[in-house]
């Protein structure tokens, strides 16, 4: 809903330094009083510092404190106090801070921004407008202030005053769709039934693929109209992005003959969703720092709120920190629908961690509570197939292929990982039936067609048929070091090496850590009387931590080189010509 130039947008100067300069994590423990007792103020600061590059919101905050006291009117350190804080999601605290800012500074955006809404928090709803009034400048901050604004005139009981204020806003195209939404949420909260489905309409119209929209739009229709008209909404959604698990709550509630409530029921919890809205769309579209700070406001209003809590766990994976993503998962409170979803996202985290113990035991006991989620037997198929235990998650993706009655589309992964554990553990006619199994129900999947045309090529079977397949993975993935290191190692198979090089050479440039594409360049090297540059490339694939089987080879190759092709690898060759 947010395009990605404008997800890089931050909302003050004091913010774009620091986290350019910094950026920070809420992470281990805090440095105790003790640690901090003997530190100088330039000891406090430069320790601040490693801890933000660190990214430890905890330590670097605990750090800035320290030497603020040392120099409690130095204004670079309040701020980058307050904003370790804000960024870790100690908001009480930040609080204060903002409005030691705040005294000597009105034009700062940030502290304005918190202490808006934790003015709103504590219904001093004039105070939180004069603080947000404050905080305006640029796209982004407009239209949070706005919403919160608007949530503020409606905790006083103004609604008609509420939805003026989002509708004089002007801006980019992209505001449409927040302020029809949260108009429409003020509106049904009021008890205006047509005005509220005027806007959710529009809304709709807008993006009928917005959970949040489709949720609004689904619950109004259910007390305003029909269960079957809400529940032609949510079975739309549904179509577009199967099975998710709020969709699937509501219409089961539907089914039941159930009234769905409204999305919010508080001046509170409408701010916090306008923030939890606009921090998932940052967060996704490159904004991450600036998504983690509303997602963290957000939650300061609505502490429980699930899906806040699942894009903060998001955004932690993808800033790479799996054990702030637990934390946040953990938060999600066991009645939500998306509690089992995050138990099993844990897991992942988990493995990232090297707990991968953990995670199978965690994954067991919830297959164990239902031995029909498709979604958690995969994720334990995954744990095991990333630590190469071929054998156990081919059976695991069998119990999987076991619950899946009709075969559909996206059920091709399936199939294309049990094919992956059957190959690596040498049940290759098992691994052949259902990677062709994945591309009867996906055809010309890039990812099928490399493994399955790579395993042939690699046995000296259906070479032409293997090659081809290869070659129309490449031309969809051009880019994927995998797949065109499959391409030259097909060349290598059938003879002609000079190609071969020159496809391995191409997928070293796009994957010069992998020791197997190494190796195969080293291989393609030799052939073609390029021996010192084969050795250096055998040297390196060595020095990459390969397969433990793969290893004795190379450290063979390195000390005889390779053997002289036989004259059947070199009919085969000739035979094949160059897969063309």
């Amino acid at each position: 809903m947010i395009s990605s130039s404008l997800a890089r947008c931050v909302i003050g100067t004091a913010l774009a330094a620091f986290l350019v300069a910094a950026p920070i994590e809420l992470a281990a423990q805090a440095p105790s009083a003790p640690d901090l007792s003997g530190l100088t103020a330039s000891g406090s600061y430069l320790a601040a510092r490693h801890a933000g590059q660190d990214r430890d919101a905890a330590a670097a905050a605990a750090y800035y404190r320290a030497a603020l006291k040392h120099d409690p009117k130095n204004g670079e350190l309040l701020d980058r106090t307050f904003l370790s804080l804000l960024v870790g999601g100690d908001i009480d605290e930040a609080v204060k801070y903002a409005e030691r800012i705040a005294q000597a500074d009105k034009n700062d955006r940030v502290a304005e921004l918190v202490l808006g809404a934790a003015a709103l928090k504590h219904k001093q709803y004039a105070a939180a407008r004069r603080n947000l009034a404050l905080s305006i400048r640029g796209p982004i901050t407009d239209l949070t202030a706005t919403l919160l604004s608007a949530w503020s005139m409606y905790g006083t009981g103004d609604t008609k005053g509420a939805v003026a204020v989002i509708d004089r806003l002007a801006g980019p195209e992209w505001y449409a769709i927040f302020k029809e939404l949260h108009a429409g949420m003020i509106y049904d909260l009021a008890g205006n039934k047509k005005e509220a489905g005027k806007r959710f309409e529009h809304a709709y119209k807008l993006d009928a693929t917005a959970l949040r929209v489709v949720e609004a739009y689904g619950s109004w229709m259910s007390r305003n109209r029909t269960a079957k008209e809400a529940l032609g909404v949510f079975e739309a959604f549904d179509k577009v992005l199967p099975r998710h698990p709020l969709v699937v709550e509501a219409m089961n509630q539907l089914k039941a003959d159930e009234k769905l409530p409204t999305l919010v029921t508080t001046a509170q919890a409408g701010a916090a969703e306008a923030l939890y809205g606009l921090g998932a769309s940052l967060g996704r579209r490159g904004g991450e720092d600036l998504g983690l700070v509303y997602l963290q406001v957000s939650l300061f209003l609505a502490p429980n709120h699930p899906l806040a809590l699942l894009s903060l766990a998001d955004l932690y994976e993808s800033l790479k920190k799996p054990a702030l993503a637990i934390k946040a998962y953990e938060r999600i409170p066991a009645s939500s629908p998306l509690h089992r979803n995050a138990a099993i996202q844990m897991a992942a985290n988990l493995d990232s961690l090297e707990r991968a113990d953990e995670a199978e035991k965690h994954l067991d006991a919830l297959i164990k509570e239902h031995p029909d989620d498709l979604e958690a037997i995969m994720a334990l198929g995954n744990v095991q197939r990333g630590h190469k235990k071929f054998a156990e998650c081919a059976d695991v993706y069998s119990k999987g292929v076991a619950t899946i009655a009709h075969p559909e589309k996206a059920n091709w992964v399936i199939f294309y990982f049990r094919g992956i554990c059957y190959e690596r553990s040498k049940q290759w006619p098992k691994s052949e039936a259902d990677l062709k199994n994945a591309l009867d129900l996906f055809p010309e999947q890039p990812h099928v067609l490399n493994y399955l045309g790579y395993s042939w090529v690699d046995q000296g079977v259906n070479l032409d048929q293997g090659m081809d397949m290869i070659k129309r993975a490449v031309q969809q993935r051009p880019d994927d070091g995998y797949i065109v290191d499959s391409l030259g190692w097909a060349y290598f198979r059938i003879g002609n090496y000079e190609e071969a090089a020159k496809q391995l050479e191409r997928a070293i440039e796009l994957k010069p850590e992998d020791p197997t594409i190494n190796d195969h360049l080293g291989d393609a090297y030799w052939r073609v009387g390029r021996l010192l540059e084969a050795k250096f490339q055998w040297a390196h694939a060595r020095d990459l931590k390969p397969d433990p089987e793969d290893l004795p080879k190379i450290e063979t190759k390195l000390k005889n080189g390779l053997p002289e092709e036989t004259s059947s690898q070199a009919k085969a060759g000739k035979k094949s010509g160059d897969g063309g």
